[in-house]
Parts: C-alpha cells; structure tokens; sequence
C-alpha cells in the first residue's frame, strides 16, 4: 500500500470526520494517491500501460489526465462467451489475468465443470473473484484479494448506516441480522450482506432465505433464456420447460420467505438489522396482518433497508409509505455503491451521498470522455457520467466509468451542513435494460483484451 493512499483509506475509522472534509483539503492529496496508485498498476497490468501509451500519460497532473485510464465496466464481461459455454476454463483464466494484479494463470482449473466450479477454484487460490448478478445474460467477474476483503469490511463498518447508527464494540449487545436473500454464492450483494452479518450481527444470529448456494451457472441460463424468449429464438418445449422450473422455484421462495417473515416477526421487539426489496418487504407485511400484527411494532434500534425488486412486480402505489408505516421509526439509512465499489457512499439526513477521502469522484460527460467541473456547473450542480478511482484495491486497477447517471452538487457545503461535494438521490442509468451502454473507450478496451488473450 503506497503511503498518501494509506492515509487516505486510515481517515475512515473516524467518519464524522471522513466525511466532511473540505474538497480543497484533501484535492491534492488524492491527486498524489493516484500518481502513486497509478505508477504502480501500470507495470502490473498492461491493459492500463497501453492506455497510458496511447494517451501519453506518464504523470497525472490533473483528474483531467485520469479519464483516459479510466476502464468501462463493460470491461468485466469482455470475455468471449464460448469461453464458457465451451468450458475453456484456461481461456477465462487468461482473459481475467489481463484485468488482475496478481498472475491467476497458474490456477488449476483440471477437472472445472461449470462456472461456479471455475470461481471456488480461483477462491482456493487466493483470488476471491465476485460477479455480478448478469440481468443481461452475462456476468461480469472481479477479482478481489484477501487485504481488499478486509479493508472493505473496515470500510462497511464505519460507513453503513452513517450517520445513523454505528455497529455495537460488544458482541452480546450486537443486532439481529435478517437478510431477504441467499447468504451463500460469489455475488457482490452477498457478500455485502456477509459483511453486514460480521460486523453488525450477534453471533449465531444471522437469518437468510435459505442454505442453497447462489449459483451463477443458474442465474446466467435464466438471464439468457429471457433474452432468447424476448428477441423470439426460444423453442416452445424450451418455453414451457423454463416457465415451470421458473413457477417451482417461485413457490419454493413464496414458502421460504414465508418462515423467514415469521422469524423475522418473532423478534420484532429486538433491534435489528434487516435487508430485503421492496416487494420482500409487502409479503412481510402481509403475513403481519395474517398475524394481526399492526404498524410500528418493531424496536427503534432496528436498522431496515429496502431498495430495488420492483420492475414487473405488482406492487401497489404507495409501497413505500406502507413499508414505512409499517416499520415505524426504526432507522432507516441508505448508501449509493455497485459491485465494482468497495468503498459505499452513505446518504446524510439531507439526502445526499457522501464520499469517503479514499474515493476519488469523476463526474464525466455521456460518453465518459471529458471531466466535467464546477465550470460545467449550473448553480453548482452537474449531470453527467459517474466516474471513480477507488483507492482501496489491491487485486485490479480502481478507475472506472459507470452507466450511473448522476447529479454532482460542487458547492462546499451540503444541505446537513457538512463539506462538500455531494451526489443528490436522483441516480439513474444510461441505458435502460437490454439496451447497449454506449462508452467511448469501450470498443478499444475490448479490442486491447482480445488482443491479449488471442496472442
């Protein structure tokens, strides 16, 4: 770990203060951090020299000088899919070796029968590659190294539920955690909600849907189907086959969240810490009412987030004010993070995301090519791209362009009346689903890998 990035990352065990610092405190310094962040990735992943080549980077002078180095988070699922459909575990491993710090070449894969396979093997090794949930048919993989895991976990402590609640210093005195999800499988929101369990959760007290592994195998086949029945290439045997394992999977969730709901109503009177979506939260609140169970019975300690789960469920209009209703005043905080994020952004009283000093911001224009400013800003506020370098990673280069639409606030103070900049609650995405994100250095990107991998 280079030396200004250490002290970057080191401010987070003290949030209140992490959190409110004056971007001209702290300018400079993260500058330096990704001089040193950046003099070092680059002999260890020719994917990022190569881009500095042809950029004619060699100093960052400037965040400007950043955005050419910047990878597109398509860049994770840049492989060529017949690498697995064809079970060329070698080929993954040589394409996931362009995009990593340490050499995974030398995994052994003898013997891998699916993707699932694939990843425990580079676990094994030290590699602890997560992957996205591949809503478009294919997932994309990010490695991850034992420090980060940890650092991240460090980070989640002192940031999840800022400026809330902050998790207990005695295990006796620590929260229930009931997490509305699988808690086992190499998925980015697992192992969030693993973190969750470790730092907030009373031993022997963590509470999920159910011991069955997430697997990726499973959701990739389901993503791919869909796609085939949208574009018409689905056979009907393959239509009906798919729609019946989707209704038996479907009443066996209904029945597991059913006893997890009971568990959760249970223990309603103790603080909690609890994670679901949306609709997870209206089949609890109906099964409350199953049990004569009114509004506001759940302790004030209790931490409740919801988010997400809503396209192509019906859902009623004022969900969310039932679900408020119905956990009363319990603390409910929010963060802005992703996959490709170790470092989360919690959202403070006013509604707005902060950002840790460990995190540089890059707020770009639509095609992720130019660094907007406060020059760009209109009574201090810019949309654009959202763009980061995260400074915590040791196991991948931490810059990338996002398909976030956000809105930066540039001014010096935010509405709590803490330092700015802050990113206001209104984030969206570029590309709706099955749309194609268009990034200008995508193609190149991928270009560079093929090249790589087909040497």
């Amino acid at each position: 770990m280079t030396p200004i990035r250490h002290q970057l990352l080191e401010m987070i065990v003290d949030p209140d203060t992490a959190y409110d610092q004056p971007a001209s405190d702290i300018a400079a310094l993260q500058l330096r951090a990704v001089q040193e962040l950046f003099d070092e990735r680059r002999t260890q992943i020719p994917l990022l020299a190569r881009r500095a080549e042809e950029a004619g980077i060699t100093r960052i002078a400037s965040l400007a000088d950043v955005v050419p180095l910047l990878f597109a988070h398509t860049v994770y699922k840049s492989y060529p899919p017949s690498f697995v459909e064809q079970g060329r575990w070698d080929r993954m491993l040589q394409w996931l070796n362009t995009l990593s710090v340490e050499d995974v070449t030398h995994v052994d894969v003898a013997g891998v029968k699916d993707v699932d396979n694939w990843i425990a093997r580079l676990w094994s090794a030290g590699h602890m590659v997560l992957a996205t949930s591949g809503s478009s048919g294919k997932c994309s993989f990010l490695n991850h190294t034992r420090g980060d895991d940890a650092l991240k976990k460090r980070h989640f402590r002192h940031s999840v539920a800022w400026p809330l609640a902050k998790p207990s210093e005695d295990p006796a005195d620590a929260r229930l955690v009931f997490w509305l999800g699988p808690i086992k499988g190499p998925n980015s929101a697992i192992a969030a909600a693993n973190i969750n369990a470790a730092n907030w959760g009373r031993p022997g007290a963590t509470f999920s849907l159910g011991d069955e592994p997430l697997r990726i195998a499973d959701v990739s086949r389901v993503a791919v189907m869909r796609k085939k029945m949208a574009d018409g290439t689905a056979a009907p045997e393959e239509i009906a086959a798919f729609e019946a394992e989707a209704r038996d999977k479907a009443a066996a969730a209904q029945a597991a969240m059913r006893k997890l709901a009971d568990t959760i109503l249970d223990h309603r009177h103790e603080p909690m810490m609890l994670s679901g979506l949306w609709a997870q939260f209206m089949t609890l609140i109906a099964r409350a009412r199953e049990r004569g169970i009114g509004d506001g019975e759940f302790h004030p300690d209790s931490i409740v987030s919801a988010g997400g789960g809503v396209k192509g469920v019906a859902l009623p209009d004022d969900y969310k004010e039932q679900v408020d209703r119905f956990f009363g005043p319990v603390i409910r905080p929010g963060a802005y993070g992703m996959t490709e994020l170790a470092q989360v952004m919690p959202r403070c009283e006013a509604g707005r995301y902060h950002r840790a000093p460990g995190l540089v911001w890059l707020i770009l224009d639509r095609d992720g090519e130019r660094l907007l400013t406060e020059a760009d800003a209109k009574d201090g506020m810019v949309e654009g791209r959202f763009g980061f370098v995260d400074l915590l990673y040791e196991g991948r280069w931490g810059g990338l362009i996002t398909g976030d639409k956000v809105t930066a606030d540039f001014r010096p103070r935010c509405p709590c009346g803490r330092h700015g900049p802050t990113l206001l609650d209104t984030i969206s995405r570029f590309a709706t689903a099955g749309e194609d994100d268009h990034i200008g250095c995508a193609g190149t990107i991928d270009g560079y890998i093929r090249g790589a991998i087909d040497a």
